[in-house]
């Protein structure tokens, strides 16, 4: 009986060794080398070219000869996702959406199912996970009951592949790729090995039958999409779906996208009717606190191309631990201590007594530089229990030496300001553009930022 080659494959990037390692060479992980079977060489691979069994190939061209067309696109109707996918689905690729249990994926690609399916498209959605009745209760509350969306509830790749050959859909949907198994390949559902076979396989057909493919991915408690990550490397774009369960507001996010913009952001309300695309999304992220109260301050952060006016809170306490806490909320923490030192060194602001507490509002995440000068801002405000002045947003980056330095985009982002009704901007001094209506403050360094806006 001949003796079963194995090798190893690590389960965070796909590379493989011959044997066994405790880290991967290729991403230096810790513990993700797992054991699985090589392949064997088959007809027309490099290995078995040398036996003469090499099937016979296309021969190469020259890139000016290849034909230059545009995919046309399948457009969902709901705007917020057709913004982060670049104007809809494109015929062949493969998509793929992340996001915690409960953020409203199957609820979000359900609708998008029964739109392309009303527009006249042939969808087919494989349940993997859920039951057909249980997707239909959750279409019928929805409405979306389609004729031409069809639904069915299959785990084995074989089956799913028998479906797409019987039914030829213009789009197909897989939820999820963690619970489908290819009967060929050792494991269970949801291992390393399973999930990037039944990917590739799916890639594949996708790529023969210009068919749009969307997959569902499962996430890992630290939010990253679960499985190997020759996963993401496979599919054409990748998108997030973020959002507080506690909170309605979901983010749609696309983090690759080969047809596409990077980082684009869709804006959705969930509610007892799906998820609703919120088309002005400006305001979302702004408080309703009274004017005047210290320790708040306006930015405009840039997610993909869109603008977003987003509110940073700051709350300073007396305290008289050795080592003041400090907390951040929807920011960076090792940002938030950086900016703290800048602001006692550079501006004289103390805060070595005080626990400090930082805060974006609405559930946004806010990681960019351009909001360092809204943050040190709020900080200052609230420290010296001074409200920022009225109408005023701040834009810029701090560096160590106090200065403050331009960021991108700065004149998208005053038109938003200005749509959004605010009347003046801190800037940094180098900025010599378009003001967009506004009334420019530029200051060289942080004590003169600090000195206007709390002014």
């Amino acid at each position: 009986m001949a003796k079963t080659r194995t090798q190893a494959r690590c389960g965070q990037c796909g590379h493989t060794e011959s044997k066994w390692l405790g880290q991967c060479p290729a991403c230096e992980a810790w513990g993700s080398m797992a054991d699985e079977a090589a392949p064997r060489p088959t007809p027309g691979s490099l290995r078995a070219m040398g036996n003469g069994r090499a099937e016979p190939v296309r021969p190469a061209r020259p890139i000016r000869e290849v034909p230059l067309h545009a995919d046309p696109r399948m457009p969902t109707g709901l705007a917020e996702l057709d913004r982060v996918l670049g104007g809809g689905f494109v015929p062949g690729s493969v998509t793929l959406f992340g996001g915690a249990p409960g953020a409203g994926k199957s609820t979000l690609l359900l609708q998008a199912a029964d739109a392309l399916a009303r527009s006249g498209k042939r969808v087919l959605y494989i349940s993997a996970e859920e039951s057909v009745g249980q997707v239909r209760l959750r279409a019928e509350r929805l409405g979306t009951l389609s004729d031409r969306l069809l639904l069915s509830s299959e785990t084995d790749l074989d089956v799913v592949a028998g479906l797409v050959e019987a039914h030829g859909p213009d789009l197909l949907l897989v939820d999820s790729i963690q619970t489908v198994r290819d009967p060929d390949t050792p494991g269970a559902a949801g291992g390393i090995s399973q999930v990037r076979e039944c990917a590739a396989a799916l890639v594949r057909s996708a790529k023969q039958r210009g068919m749009a493919c969307v997959l569902v991915g499962h996430v890992t408690k630290d939010g990253h999409l679960a499985g190997p990550r020759v996963l993401e490397h496979l599919v054409d774009t990748v998108c997030d779906v973020e959002g507080d369960r506690h909170h309605a507001l979901r983010l749609l996010r696309a983090t690759k996208n080969r047809f596409g913009p990077v980082g684009e952001v869709g804006c959705f309300e969930m509610t007892g009717q799906g998820m609703t695309g919120i088309a002005d999304a400006g305001r979302l992220f702004l408080g309703e606190l009274a004017e005047g109260s210290p320790g708040v301050a306006v930015t405009l952060a840039l997610e993909g191309r869109r603008p977003l006016a987003c509110e940073v809170q700051a709350l300073t306490v007396p305290t008289k631990q050795v080592n003041p806490r400090r907390v951040a909320s929807g920011l960076d923490a090792a940002r938030l201590s950086l900016l703290l030192a800048v602001l006692e060194r550079r501006a004289e602001v103390c805060l070595r007594e005080h626990d400090v507490y930082a805060s974006s509002v609405g559930g946004v995440r806010l990681s960019e530089p351009a909001v360092d000068l809204a943050l040190c801002l709020a900080i200052a405000s609230a420290a010296g229990n001074r409200a920022v002045a009225h109408g005023v947003v701040a834009l810029g980056e701090v560096g160590l030496a106090g200065e403050l330095r331009l960021v991108a985009q700065i004149e998208r982002r005053l038109a938003e300001a200005a749509r959004l009704g605010f009347s003046r901007a801190l800037l940094p001094a180098a900025y010599d553009g378009d003001t967009s209506g506004l009334r420019l403050h530029r200051a060289a360094g942080l004590a003169e930022a600090l000195a206007v806006g709390l002014g």
